[in-house]
């Protein structure tokens, strides 16, 4: 089996600029999701944050990434058009994209679902339980019938997203809401799952069977070896 080559992308702007976030996640939520995957073998883990050249994520880097895990929050507006550009691009050609909590917001996902993704929300050290919904699914491989998180921050539907292709976790929370929290789609050649737990200032990304959803989630989002793709005009294909 091939090596899966897995960028992280974080803001990396909570953790730095606010204690209280720094408490939690103090080499950042970048790094925390990094050891999450550091015990699967055939995986390649590197990281990329906001504030580094090109955005953390310039044409070689994408290049060299199957896999894309992308958490942003409060600078969604300062990932700049390029990288927006260059991202789209990688997903149509077949890099998988996951995208965590906040990065609902992000203009890359926003992109790429055509909706404004908008949702309802609030932070109140809520219980999350996510049921599977698609237990033969292979994102929610090794996992009970539900597992819950015990401070999250709520989402609820109405949630502005296309009908998912397969819908694999449903969150409900004590205030009543749900939410549709791990969703599958297909643009281009890529594959994209969007996960919802991950606030930053809970430790969810030390939770084990979070840290689980998003390691088989990697190995569902790699690129598969399939036909090239072809377009434009060609001539016919005749009988060999």
């Amino acid at each position: 089996m091939m090596d899966i080559r897995v960028t992280i992308w974080n803001e990396f702007r909570h953790e730095r600029e606010e204690e209280r976030y720094r408490a939690v996640y103090p080499a950042g939520i970048h790094a925390a999701i990094a050891e999450g995957l550091g015990e699967e073998s055939s995986y390649r883990v590197r990281t990329a944050t906001l504030d580094e050249p090109e955005n953390g994520l310039p044409e070689d880097v994408l290049m060299e990434t199957d896999v894309l895990i992308w958490w942003g929050h409060k600078a969604h507006e300062e990932v700049s058009d390029d990288t927006v550009n260059r991202v789209h691009g990688r997903v149509l050609h077949g890099m998988g994209l996951i995208v965590l909590h906040s990065g609902h917001f992000s203009k890359i996902f926003k992109r790429l679902m055509g909706t404004s993704c908008n949702l309802i929300w609030r932070v109140a050290d809520e219980t999350e339980r996510l049921w599977v919904v698609a237990p033969a699914h292979p994102i929610a491989a090794g996992l009970d019938r539900y597992f819950e998180i015990e401070r999250e921050e709520m989402y609820g539907e109405f949630f502005d997203v296309p009908p998912p292709d397969e819908l694999v976790f449903l969150s409900w929370f004590p205030g009543g809401e749900v939410f549709r929290s791990g969703c599958c789609y297909t643009r281009g050649s890529g594959k994209i799952f969007y996960f919802r737990p991950g606030h930053e200032s809970y430790p969810t990304f030390f939770n084990a069977d979070v840290r689980k959803v998003i390691s088989n989630a990697v190995h569902w989002a790699a690129p598969t070896c399939g036909p090239a793709r072809v377009f434009g005009n060609q001539p016919p294909v005749t009988a060999g």
